[in-house]
């Protein structure tokens, strides 16, 4: 049985207690004429999973939705049909919401099937991006809820966003993650289901969005690949609500980096395409360089190199006509010589050293935040290596090692574990010594 995340979630925020639940089942049975007995054992084993019996399940979502004044359905307190469609009732985003703020609350709960999910792929990790891309449209998402929302709090997601996003380039995924998760529930929940109009719900739904995809990148950067799949995937749903579509680019483009890191080079080449084809107009200059860059990795991997250089070359031209002070708050990861570092990567895997590391000695050159250069870094040594310049690589690998210091990332660790097997492997006594220093960042646990 899996846990009812659902029910357990509209308890929370109606504010009832197991034995509350309980008993107001029981009363509302009575009007039916059902001389009903259960008590907050029975609600526990619901929330495990168990599915109430007769009309059990309908007296649910009468006392929920009595307290939360709004028809609350079957579906929403996850007792729908076992292995049926599920019943839309009202608007498809409102079951959406329901669905979202749960999994944070999960989230935040460290429930194990929650944080243990693998990513999905096939045809449930395709349908995502086709339904962003496809009709049919929020014609309108404005929402009826206790709590009225307003244009000062959209401004304090927006700050948090930003907030959260620069403690992950200077901590990490795993030490910022908690945060951001305790924010959505405490804070962004709250507003989610509350009452909005049309044009403010466009921009709560965008600006919530942009904070769920930083929740994503966190769980991402914690090795926790499932979840940061469903962030992902929530935030490309919240992109279409809000209508922009430039937002939903940016979180394909999060979508193909995790398709790159898992292997799936096709479909990291298709969402790509899918951004780059139905964003068009809103696709911003430094979100195209990432996503051709991206596609060029993909191509190089899949050994097509007419393609990838296609791509590289695409990436190059866009990069030149970034504008800074033009580009949304979410592309600002799109910094000089990320480009580079990307282009390095692929013409790596083609085999063209030299031009792997013109590219990768530029990206190195260039100013970057702490994360960014540990990667490019990281890049270089490897390169250098390869190159058989064992003593150039180590100093560059001991910066590395010491950029790391203080953050909390299963990423970062990956790239300092990969280059200390390529020291190691050298025989090289200074490359000895750099492993020594990686070895020292390693042995402090996350």
């Amino acid at each position: 049985m899996q846990p009812n995340t659902l029910l357990d979630a509209l308890l929370d925020e109606a504010g009832i207690s197991h034995a509350g639940l309980a008993a107001h089942v029981n009363q509302a049975g009575r009007s039916r004429g059902l001389a009903l007995r259960y008590e907050h054992t029975a609600v526990a084993r619901w929330l495990k999973g168990q599915r109430p019996r007769g009309q059990v399940p309908d007296l649910i979502c009468e006392v929920l939705g009595a307290r939360l004044r709004r028809p609350v359905t079957l579906d929403d307190i996850g007792l729908g049909v076992p292995g049926g469609g599920a019943v839309t009732h009202g608007s498809p985003l409102s079951g959406f919401v329901e669905r979202a703020t749960a999994l944070w609350r999960s989230d935040e709960q460290q429930r194990p099937h929650i944080l243990g999910a693998q990513a999905v792929t096939g045809t449930p990790a395709v349908m995502p991006v086709w339904e962003w891309e496809n009709p049919p449209e929020d014609a309108d998402v404005s929402r009826e809820g206790q709590t009225r929302v307003s244009m000062s709090d959209v401004t304090m997601l927006r700050a948090a966003r930003a907030h959260y996003e620069l403690m992950y380039r200077r901590a990490g995924g795993i030490a910022t993650r908690a945060r951001i998760v305790g924010f959505l529930n405490a804070e962004t929940a709250p507003l989610l289901r509350g009452g909005y109009n049309d044009a403010l719900g466009r921009q709560l739904h965008r600006a919530t969005g942009g904070l769920v995809a930083v929740a994503g990148i966190c769980a991402y950067d914690s090795d926790a690949h499932g979840l940061a799949q469903r962030y992902f995937h929530q935030a490309l749903r919240l992109a279409k609500a809000s209508g922009d579509r430039g937002l939903g680019g940016y979180v394909i483009a999060l979508l193909v980096n995790q398709s790159l890191f898992m292997g799936e080079y096709r479909q990291a080449v298709a969402f790509a395409e899918a951004a780059l084809r139905t964003a068009g107009r809103q696709i911003t200059p430094a979100l195209a360089a990432d996503l051709y860059a991206m596609q060029a990795k993909a191509y190089a991997h899949l050994g097509d190199g007419s393609g990838a250089l296609r791509c590289i070359r695409r990436a190059e031209s866009e990069a030149d006509r970034i504008r800074p002070g033009h580009e949304p708050d979410e592309t600002g990861y799109v910094q000089p010589g990320l480009v580079n570092v990307q282009v390095a990567e692929a013409l790596l895997s083609l085999g063209d050293l030299n031009g792997a590391r013109e590219h990768a000695a530029a990206a190195v050159r260039t100013p970057a935040h702490d994360r960014g250069r540990v990667h490019r870094l990281a890049m270089l040594s490897q390169i250098e290596l390869r190159q058989g310049e064992a003593d150039r690589a180590a100093r560059t690998a001991a910066e590395m090692a010491e950029r790391a210091r203080g953050m909390e990332s299963q990423r970062l660790r990956d790239r300092l574990r990969e280059v200390r097997g390529h020291l190691v492997a050298s025989g090289c006594s200074e490359a000895r010594e750099a492993a020594g220093l990686i070895d020292g960042a390693l042995r402090v646990p996350l």
